[in-house]
């Protein structure tokens, strides 16, 4: 008999003690995770579709933007090209048979207009070409924006083998020779 009464003193005791409580109507625990607003989720999903249209996926990056000086010479080899047709390069001894100028333009429109031009190259097979980027300081005193953004872009381009600045005579620090990676294309008679 002692346990009943026992057992009645515990349970008076238990209701005592949660007086005030609330009984959980979920029986989930929360995380703190942020739950998921299937609205806002389909309206995302809806804006990057429309909006993919849109954007040229070019591959060249603008997350790290390596920045140079307006008088900084540019040079540089994919891994695998000889030192002697850099060397080449460097000195004007290879050819270029396209130019691009990119003066005056936008980032976004210099990387459309660069990437178009060195697939147009690509398409004919040329093997040299010149880009003027330009080296003039910013009004914010900052690095050149689109010499830098080349620089940046042209390291990225699977076509590009190397890149080296110009002979005062074609542009100096304000342009430079890409040589490009060549495919030979079927039928070719040369």
């Amino acid at each position: 008999m002692q346990d009943d009464a026992q057992k009645d003193d515990e349970s008076s005791l238990f209701t005592m003690e949660m007086r005030g409580v609330k009984r959980i109507q979920n029986d989930r625990a929360d995380t703190g995770k942020v739950r998921t607003d299937h609205k806002q989720l389909a309206n995302r999903r809806q804006n990057a579709t429309q909006s993919v249209a849109n954007v040229k996926v070019d591959g060249l990056s603008d997350q790290f933007v390596i920045d140079v000086g307006a008088e900084d010479e540019l040079h540089w080899a994919r891994d695998g090209v000889q030192e002697g047709q850099m060397r080449k390069l460097k000195l004007g001894q290879i050819g270029f048979d396209g130019s691009l100028d990119l003066h005056g333009m936008t980032v976004e429109k210099a990387r459309e207009t660069l990437w178009d031009f060195i697939a147009e190259a690509n398409r004919f097979e040329v093997r040299c070409v010149r880009v003027t980027h330009g080296k003039a300081a910013r009004v914010d005193g900052k690095r050149p924006l689109i010499k830098s953004h080349v620089n940046t872009w042209l390291r990225q381009h699977p076509q590009v083998l190397g890149f080296t600045s110009c002979l005062p005579k074609h542009g100096g620090t304000g342009a430079v020779y890409v040589m490009l990676r060549r495919t030979m294309m079927e039928g070719r008679d040369e």
